[in-house]
This record gives structure tokens, sequence and C-alpha cells, in this order.
């Protein structure tokens, strides 16, 4: 039988990357003591008054047809949300989606196609590279060095520009390295961007998990805002994973080619998500301050308790849920690492090979259990290094990113 060339594109682009994580889960199942520490799941809950918001809106029939655009009242309150970094924006600019992932599938297939170059840093996030293949055009890495605190330089992504190159994925804060962008940076990378052309596609479903720096999206830069493409969601910012409620913010032009796309897709997210959305944009609540406060404390512990490691050596990150560790001192790339320390420990992390070929030697902790647990999680970490400087490995010379 025949079948589409996008089945061809993606299909080492499935459940493949989280090969540790779905085998940690499957041993968890059968009753054993397996940390997970390999998926960004915000391990507090959705506000219950949010959720009330959501269920009484379901009470109240909110279960009909939505429109391509998204519901009025959500549509309004990301107009109040984003004003202050782009003035000029109206619903025309505003498009709904259910979630960050079918945001950026729709904006993907509106920038890109066949033989087109999207620049990526890498390491990237994992979906990144399936979005860019669905739509017929190929990844372009950008090294992201640990040196360089995993931020973007202007000469690496100068480097890697071809003339088939339409669209740069940014994604501050970043997963996996949690680095954030400053507006220096984006303005040096932007203006290579104005040289060639580029749009400008940034993720920023991070925004409000920084414990290191201010966040600066490249709509507050007035010259880039008309080939900037900005994508969120309330899924990290509320601890609303499940709930698939995202956005996408762009020129008007794009927005009105991106809405039969859109269409075609969903035509429309849930109403009763919708009104739950706006009332999380319009409201005040805890989660991401309570969120981003023990994030940003299990980092630095993380960190800390791993220094004097001599096997491993971390990356502070400076927001996000994520942090990465380089264990090339231990002999191991990242992956038979991450799974070593599965089979012999119980504790599962996602190899850095997973992000891009840049993230070979490191491994991806999420920063998403209690304290004590992440504790836990280190020692059985020395545990394997132990055994492995036991079998001879001596933790010697430093393997920076290429």
């Amino acid at each position: 039988m025949r079948y589409a060339p996008i089945t061809d594109r993606l299909h080492d682009l499935g459940g493949d990357k989280w090969a540790v994580h779905n085998a940690a889960r499957a041993r968890q199942a059968q009753g054993e003591d397996i940390i997970e520490l390999s998926i960004g799941e915000p391990d507090i809950t959705t506000d219950p008054a949010l959720v009330e918001h959501c269920v009484d809106a379901l009470r109240a029939g909110r279960t009909r047809y939505s429109n391509g655009r998204g519901e009025p009242g959500l549509v309004d309150a990301l107009i109040e949300t984003y004003a202050p970094r782009f003035p000029e924006i109206g619903e025309e600019n505003v498009l709904c989606f259910p979630g960050t992932q079918t945001a950026l599938f729709g904006v993907m297939l509106a920038l890109a196609g066949d033989g087109h170059g999207v620049l990526t840093g890498d390491p990237y996030y994992a979906t990144y590279q399936g979005v860019i293949r669905a739509a017929g055009a190929h990844l372009q890495p950008v090294p992201l060095r640990m040196e360089h605190g995993f931020i973007m330089q202007p000469e690496d992504l100068a480097a890697a520009i071809t003339p088939d190159s339409r669209v740069l994925v940014l994604n501050t804060p970043h997963n996996p390295t949690g680095a954030v962008l400053t507006r220096e940076a984006l303005e040096k990378l932007g203006e290579l961007c104005v040289t060639h052309d580029l749009w400008i596609v940034c993720d920023e479903v991070y925004e409000a998990l920084i414990f290191d720096g201010d966040f600066v999206s490249p709509l507050e830069i007035e010259f880039l805002r008309e080939r900037t493409v900005v994508v969120s969601s309330i899924s990290k910012s509320h601890a609303a994973t499940g709930f698939r409620s995202g956005w996408s913010i762009g020129p008007v032009e794009f927005s009105r080619r991106l809405l039969p796309i859109s269409e075609t897709m969903l035509f429309g997210n849930q109403p009763f998500i919708a009104d739950m959305t706006e009332a999380a944009l319009r409201q005040e609540f805890d989660t991401a301050e309570r969120l981003c406060e023990a994030l940003g404390r299990r980092a630095a512990l993380l960190y800390e308790t791993i220094a004097p490691l001599p096997m491993l050596s971390a990356a502070m990150p400076q927001g996000g849920m994520f942090l990465m560790i380089d264990v090339a001192k231990t002999g191991l790339d990242g992956e038979r690492f991450a799974w070593k320390l599965l089979e012999e420990e119980g504790v599962a992390v996602m190899p850095g090979a997973s992000f891009g070929d840049s993230a070979a030697s490191l491994i991806r902790v999420a920063l998403t259990v209690p304290d004590d647990v992440l504790l836990q999680a280190v020692e059985r970490m020395g545990n394997v290094c132990r055994r492995l400087a036991e079998e001879g490995v001596s933790p010697v010379g430093d393997m920076a990113l290429a």
C-alpha cells in the first residue's frame, strides 16, 4: 500500500526519543521504585479555583462549536496580556490553539515548506524536529554551547544560515537548558534575521518560570515585530498541561494566512477551556510564583550537590523545569548513562541526544520532584559513577559541547 510522504518524514521521530521514559513508566507499573525525572510535568496541581471556572463553564453549556480564531473573551484577554509589549495588537493578530504544540505545528506549516531550512538552537525541544519535518522543511542546527550558557551566538547563527533558510526558532526560557535570552542577544540575532529575511518563531511557554534574569520577548523589539510569531500556553504557568490551551501572536497578514490552516486542523478550541484560560489570564493566581520558587531552589540544590562529583558537571539554568548534566567523564554518552542509571538505580532521565546532536554527552533532569527525592536521585547517580570508577574509568579532561 502507498502512504503520504509525511509518514516517511516522521517515521523516526515518534516515541523513540522517549524510550527511557517509557521504559521507566513500565517498570513503575510493575511496582519498581522509580524516581522519574524525565518529563516537565509540574508537581503542583492546577489551582482549584481555576478548575472551578472550567467546571462552571461546562455546566453553563459552553460545549458547542467555537470558531477558528478563538472565543472572543479569550482573544480579548490575550490582547490585554500582550498589549504592553505589542501596542498595536488587535484580534487579527491572535489565534487560539489546543496547546503550544498544535500552535507550533500550524505556524510551521504557514512559514516553511518543501526544501526550506528552519534554524534551531541545538539542543532543542524534542518535538521541534517533527513539526519542521512535517512541513516538508529541514532542521538547520545552530550549536548552543555550555561555555556560553547555552545562549545562541550571532556568529554561530550566521554560519548556519543558507539560501534555503526561512525561519529561526527561539525558545526562551529554553527547554532543555534553561537559558534565557536578553534583549541584547535578541537584537543581535534579530539583525541577522532582518538581513537574511527570516521569520522568528519564539516559543515562550516557560515565560513565567524565570529565577535568574528578566524575560524579554522579540515582540518587545519594534524592528522585529513584523517578522515575529510568538507561541505559548497556560500549561506551565498554571500547571495545566492536560487542558491543552495555547495561542499564537503574530502579524496580521501572517495570522490571516494561518487561520485557514487552523480551521482545517481543529476549527477552534473548546469554549469551556477557553473560558478557563481567559480567567487564568485576567485573574491573579500564585501557581507560577510557587512553581518558580520550587524550581529555582531545586536547580540550585541539584547544581550544588553535583559539583563535588568528579565525573559529573552541571550547568545552572536561569529558568524552566530542567537542569543539564554533562556525563562525558564517565566514559559514557548521555544515552548509555541514562539507560545504566535506570537499569541499575531506578532513576529515569532524558538522554541529551533526544534534544539534538550537540547534547550527546548530556542528560536532562526534570526539577519536578520534592527536594528529598531529588537528593536521592543524585545519590543514585553517584552510585553509578562509583561503580564506573571501580571498573577503571578515570574522570579526567573536560568535554564541552561541540
